[in-house]
């Protein structure tokens, strides 16, 4: 008799650390996941995004697939972002600078010379205030899963070596359509253009514009080596992307889903920042050796680049509050060690 309810009992112990499992399995339902970006699929982002979907599949039992479509096909950021807030797109990941006409919190990140190194961005992006920042896309209509390196940002252009502070005046500088980027340039003395980073490369080789900025991976996989001369060493903005998700879409999900795509995320945002970094070393030699004239900017004129910067940073403040202006400055302090 014992044996026979020690059997059962055994049998209920099983059946009762099944039932989670099971339960979690009928949580999670065959979706297929629209995720958009903007590079191409040898980039930095496109390796991301493969390895997302493949830790999804695998976390989901194949159920839940994502559909990954590069290239800016699904439209740039900016249609994409309108997409996921009416919930014709599940998700996508683009810069937070083009998120900033939709939460104005998001502006902090493009504060020029914010942080010094990739250890500080991620400190402060990970933490508590890039949680924050991150949380008030739900107000929106989209949910911030991580956020990835774009990376430190630098000058290419057509016209001379940006070697000082006045070198940059008259320069027909393409920017992203955001405000930031556009009073940052022009009170540089740029002539800062805005354009779709899908219409980059036929700007500069038709030469409606002189130059662009961007990270070193992204002037390598667009290859914008082929049509600018000079490449000035700036990293004049730390530049983030994020990894959104329609929040119509989302609040469908049970816990269960919402987990697969939240701890994919996270091991995707690990790979890609290690990704991003051992490409961005490599793609500075590469540039040089693709014929570019490549200048370290010297930190006096950085410095003076960012003293003139004074009244755009004011800007930023007033335009994401005082208080998450104080919180942010005070974590990067923090990630210093003052």
């Amino acid at each position: 008799m014992k044996v026979i309810r020690r059997t059962v009992l055994a049998a209920a112990a099983v059946a009762a650390l099944a039932a989670p499992f099971a339960a979690l399995a009928q949580d999670i339902k065959p979706r297929l996941i629209r995720f958009g970006y903007g590079l191409n699929e040898q980039s930095n982002q496109g390796r991301a995004v493969k390895l997302f979907a493949e830790e999804v599949e695998k976390a989901s039992g194949g159920k839940m697939r994502v559909r990954a479509v590069g290239a800016a096909a699904l439209g740039p950021d900016t249609q994409m972002q309108q997409a996921l807030i009416g919930g014709a797109q599940e998700m996508m990941v683009g810069s937070t600078a083009t998120l900033v006409g939709i939460t104005k919190e998001m502006a902090i990140w493009d504060t020029p010379f914010l942080f010094n190194n990739a250890k500080e961005a991620d400190a402060v992006l990970d933490g508590p205030v890039g949680q924050k920042v991150m949380d008030k896309l739900q107000e929106k209509g989209l949910v911030g899963l991580v956020y990835w390196e774009n990376g430190f940002r630098n000058l290419t252009n057509n016209k001379r070596p940006v070697a000082k502070l006045e070198d940059l005046d008259g320069i027909k500088l393409r920017v992203m359509q955001n405000d930031v980027f556009l009073n940052s340039f022009k009170t540089l003395g740029a002539n800062a253009v805005p354009l779709p980073f899908s219409e980059l490369f036929t700007a500069l080789e038709t030469k409606t514009v002189d130059g662009q900025e961007n990270p070193y991976n992204t002037i390598v996989s667009s290859k914008f080596y082929e049509v600018q001369k000079y490449l000035t060493v700036t990293n004049h903005v730390y530049s983030p992307w994020i990894v959104t998700v329609s929040k119509k879409w989302w609040d469908g999900l049970s816990a269960a889903e919402k987990k697969v795509l939240q701890d994919a995320a996270v091991k995707s945002r690990d790979f890609e920042r290690q990704d991003t970094r051992a490409e961005g070393a490599k793609a500075l030699a590469d540039l040089k050796g693709k014929g570019m004239q490549v200048n370290e900017l010297p930190p006096a004129e950085a410095a003076r680049m960012r003293d003139k910067l004074t009244a755009v940073n004011a800007g930023i403040a007033a335009q994401v509050g005082e208080g998450l202006w104080k919180e942010v400055q005070a974590a990067v302090a923090q990630a210093r060690g003052h």
